[in-house]
């Protein structure tokens, strides 16, 4: 659980990643209610979160936590995601002056800030918080395949890819659904969307046996509380490392319906550029048939990432295209609107 006060002033970390390879970042900025105060990143420090990501408040960028001390902040959240979820040593001096500052620590790591000895005594020694969001609770179980119970209609997302837009297009639709008056709700499966939403399970970090049934407890504790349910996805069911939390989400959340992310333009996993990314119509198939027997469910819509494209025109094309290749409405939820595919959803 993250327990961050709106009104607390925070420093976001991303070094030398910012903005496109700092995707926890982007999305605590444009999503979270927290006061962004700066980011770091010794790679563009004296330039402006503006400059780069223009839909979002504005913070300055700073090459280290010692500069950012000058607005008081109160805590220093991980914006950084890297493969594999390790702990990149060069942060160590910008952790350990947050701490010696009495700021407390978000992460989203695989490495966590309670185990390292360094931070837990200089955390003891200031009175602050090592929040480790990806840590998961420790009273999982398996599935009981009771998903498919839930009082709500489930949307899931899936993609051809990791970072094609699954969390930011879940919160756009919960968004676009509330501005009806639906009683939407968004289930946060990863590091990201437990930072913005407060609340989840990190379901790469979870056993694998637990981890439908770490997806399922979430899906029917969230549907006492709403009408519809927007579920985070993660990976890809053809990624060579990650394909395993991608089935147990699927498995798990028992979906309605499926939304089918992709960016525009990319032609290999990243990370794993061996492996090209299949056609689009391929996952669809994959999708489908890996789901049928289990709980059935069909893509419904797409959200393509755009920003390969410069202008609204081409993007538009683009995401034209990509709706016809799926045979289902599509949009780019971040630069058109989210509520062009909510109909086909609900």
């Amino acid at each position: 659980m993250v327990s961050l006060d709106p009104d607390d002033s925070v420093v976001v970390l991303a070094h030398e990643q910012f903005p496109d390879r700092a995707k926890t970042a982007v999305g605590v900025l444009r999503y979270a209610d927290y006061d962004v105060t700066a980011v770091l990143d010794r790679a563009r420090a004296g330039e402006r979160v503006a400059d780069h990501v223009p839909d979002v408040a504005d913070a300055p960028i700073v090459e280290r936590m010692a500069d950012a001390l000058e607005f008081d902040p109160d805590v220093l959240l991980i914006g950084i995601a890297p493969i594999g979820g390790g702990f990149d040593e060069s942060w160590r001096p910008d952790v350990r002056a947050a701490i010696e500052a009495g700021c407390d620590v978000v992460a989203g790591l695989h490495y966590f800030l309670e185990d390292d000895e360094e931070f837990a005594a200089l955390a003891a020694d200031h009175g602050v918080d090592l929040i480790d969001v990806r840590r998961p609770p420790d009273d999982l179980t398996v599935s009981g395949g009771r998903a498919r119970d839930a009082d709500a209609d489930v949307i899931l997302t899936v993609g051809t890819d990791c970072s094609t837009g699954k969390m930011t297009t879940m919160l756009e639709l919960v968004a676009a659904a509330q501005e009806r008056g639906i009683d939407a709700g968004f289930v946060p499966t990863g590091q990201t969307g437990i930072m913005i939403a407060g609340w989840g399970v990190p379901v790469d970090r979870v056993i694998a046996d637990f981890a439908a049934g770490a997806v399922e407890r979430m899906i029917l504790d969230a549907a006492e509380e709403h009408d519809v349910l927007f579920v985070e996805g993660q990976g890809t069911i053809v990624h060579p490392a990650y394909s395993g939390v991608t089935c147990s989400l699927l498995h798990g959340a028992m979906p309605d319906a499926l939304v089918m992310t992709h960016s525009a333009g990319r032609e290999a996993i990243h990370g794993y550029e061996d492996f090209a990314i299949p056609p689009v119509e391929e996952y669809v198939d994959l999708y489908e048939s890996l789901a049928a027997p289990v709980a059935p469910t069909e893509v419904a819509a797409g959200a393509l990432d755009t920003r390969a494209f410069d202008d609204d025109e081409a993007a538009r094309a683009a995401v034209e295209e990509y709706a016809a290749t799926l045979d289902a409405p599509a949009t780019d939820p971040v630069r058109f609107d989210a509520d062009e595919i909510l109909d086909a959803l609900l």
